[in-house]
């Protein structure tokens, strides 16, 4: 299915074209709310979009995992891992765009 990947200069260049401010303006706006995502991501805090979904922290605790090539068990450390959740909203876009492709 792969589509394109998205990447900072486009959501730049998206808010360029939408909002109106200058590129570098608009530059700063993204690299401004990802950072804040990103801090509160950090400090093990949740970050709800309305209608996008959830970024969410999890713990991980030790588990012992296994080698497939060799089959030794490994030890994996306990770790913190980010998870999203999208909104029933955005899943019914994303459903509803699969249905009129067809």
């Amino acid at each position: 299915m792969g589509g394109k990947t998205v990447t900072r200069a486009d959501l730049c260049e998206a808010v360029y074209q939408k909002v109106g401010l200058s590129r570098t303006e608009s530059a700063d706006l993204v690299e401004m709310v990802l950072d804040e995502i990103s801090d509160c991501l950090v400090r093990g805090e949740s970050v709800k979009l309305s209608s996008f979904g959830s970024f969410l922290v999890r713990q991980k605790g030790e588990r012992i995992g296994r080698n497939p090539k060799t089959g030794e068990e490994v030890p994996i450390s306990p770790r913190r891992v980010m998870v999203f959740k999208p909104s029933n909203v955005l899943k019914q876009k994303i459903n509803q765009a699969l249905a009129e492709a067809e």
